[in-house]
Formats: C-alpha cells, sequence, structure tokens
C-alpha cells in the first residue's frame, strides 16, 4: 500500500446531500489518504453513487464540505473549481464514450478542452494513456468496435488524460464478465502503484472489493451514514453489525 495515512489528499466533513427536500447523505465525515485505493460500498439507494457526484463537484452540498489538497473544493470560485479540476479524472459508469467519436478522439477530449498542445503532441500523449490500459491497437476504432471492457478501459483512458492525482471510478466493473472485471482490476492496481494515483471507487462488487481496497467506507440508507470504515478483510471477519455481516458474507439479513 502507497498511501500515506498521515497526507490526506481528499477530506469530506460533515457532508449533508439532499434531492430536494430528502436528505440522502447526513453530516458524513470521512478522509481518503493519498496513493490509496479507497472504496464506497453499500446497498442499492444508499447514496453511493450520489456521494461520488458530490466528490467532484457536479453538486453543491446542503452543508459540510469536500476539500481537495487543504483547499474547499465543494465551494470553489468558478475560476478556482476550474483550476482544481484538472487534479481529478472521472470513469463513469457506462464509460461515457462519444460513439461518433474514434477512441483516440474521446480519449483527446480532456486534452481538446483544457490544454493547448498542438495536435501531434495531444496525440502522443493519448497514445500513452492507451497503452497503460492495454488499448494501444484501438485509437482508430468507434466504441461500437469495442468489448464492454475496452470501452471502460478507454474510459479510464481518457480519465488519465490531464494526468490527474485522483481517479473516480463509478462501477468499473458493472456488466463485466468475473475475467473481464479481474483483468480491469489488476490494471486500476498497476495504475495505482506505478503512478500514485488515488483512486476512489463506487462498487458492490465483492470480488473487486477484496482485490483492490486498501481501506473502505460502508453506507447505509436508513441510518444515512457511514456504519464501518477499514479494510474489507478486517469488515467480513469482524463486521460491526449485523448489516456489514450480511453484506460481507453474501446473507440475508435474519431480521
Amino acid at each position: 500500500m502507497n498511501a500515506n495515512s498521515q497526507n490526506p489528499i481528499i477530506s469530506v466533513r460533515e457532508l449533508v446531500a439532499k434531492y430536494g427536500d430528502r436528505t440522502v447523505l447526513d453530516r458524513i465525515t470521512f478522509e481518503v489518504n493519498r496513493g490509496e485505493i479507497f472504496i464506497i460500498l453499500g446497498g442499492s439507494g444508499c447514496g453511493k453513487s450520489t456521494l461520488l457526484k458530490y466528490m467532484i463537484g457536479l453538486y453543491k452540498p446542503a452543508g459540510g464540505q469536500v476539500d481537495i489538497d487543504d483547499e474547499n473544493f465543494s465551494g470553489a470560485d468558478e475560476e478556482n473549481y476550474n483550476r482544481m479540476l484538472r487534479k481529478i479524472g472521472v470513469m463513469y459508469q457506462s464509460g461515457a464514450l462519444f460513439g461518433s467519436m474514434t477512441i483516440q478522439e474521446n480519449v483527446r477530449l480532456p486534452l481538446d478542452e483544457y490544454t493547448s498542445l498542438p495536435l501531434e503532441a495531444k496525440n502522443a500523449v493519448v497514445a500513452s494513456k492507451l497503452a497503460l490500459v492495454g488499448l494501444q491497437d484501438s485509437a482508430f476504432k468507434l466504441p461500437s468496435e469495442l468489448s464492454g471492457g475496452m470501452i471502460k478501459r478507454a474510459a479510464i483512458a481518457r480519465a488519465l488524460a490531464l494526468n490527474p492525482a485522483i481517479v473516480f471510478l463509478d462501477e468499473p466493473s458493472a456488466g463485466l464478465d468475473p475475467i473481464t472485471s479481474a483483468g480491469l482490476d489488476s490494471t486500476i492496481i498497476e495504475l495505482s502503484r506505478n503512478l500514485g494515483i488515488t483512486f476512489v471507487i463506487v462498487t458492490h462488487e465483492l470480488a473487486s472489493i477484496y482485490a483492490l481496497a486498501d481501506r473502505c467506507i460502508m453506507l447505509d440508507a436508513k441510518t444515512k451514514g457511514i456504519i464501518a470504515t477499514g479494510k474489507p478483510a478486517d469488515l467480513r471477519d469482524n463486521p460491526p453489525n449485523d448489516l456489514v455481516k450480511s453484506f460481507f458474507h453474501r446473507q440475508p439479513l435474519t431480521s
């Protein structure tokens, strides 16, 4: 584990997330350490993807804040928000690639938007990112020509385009078979360990949780908060409550 426990890169403090009058998350607090693979897990409807959207700045919290590198990201003005946005990359669950654009063009989008590099230089960066995820031979293909796992890899390459310190992944294994999912997990581990990237991953896939997580938090829809924090194996072997036990042992709740 490369994470430095004395050097958090993300701090979520007393965060309140709401949809209209409905509170989804109520005053949750946690930190993500630099260089770790941090997983947000929990059952359906507990607020996992909602939390990710607040952490990447899509929504403003009803209370509390999200800090990145000790700066208030969630409350930043437009200029500072755009500056801090370059520190993060995001892969959405579907991959969110543009179907009419080649993989090269899709991965190049952040470079087109945020840099003034000449086209040749941008394409060289794209080639290096595609090589990192094993898609060096797919630059001129369309998304429709790729498998589900390859689309996820292309989306990760796009998230890496600006060399972010933090990459957020929303359900990266969703819809993938176990072999493809395991290969994607291995790629994420290599990127984290070799490049020092901090990954924040939303998932409920147990195999991926055990393979990837340095540390995780578990959300609960009923309490609207965090009901467990720690290493997956520790939570499996010493669950703090019945819900955590049921989740990690794939058992129905008995009460």
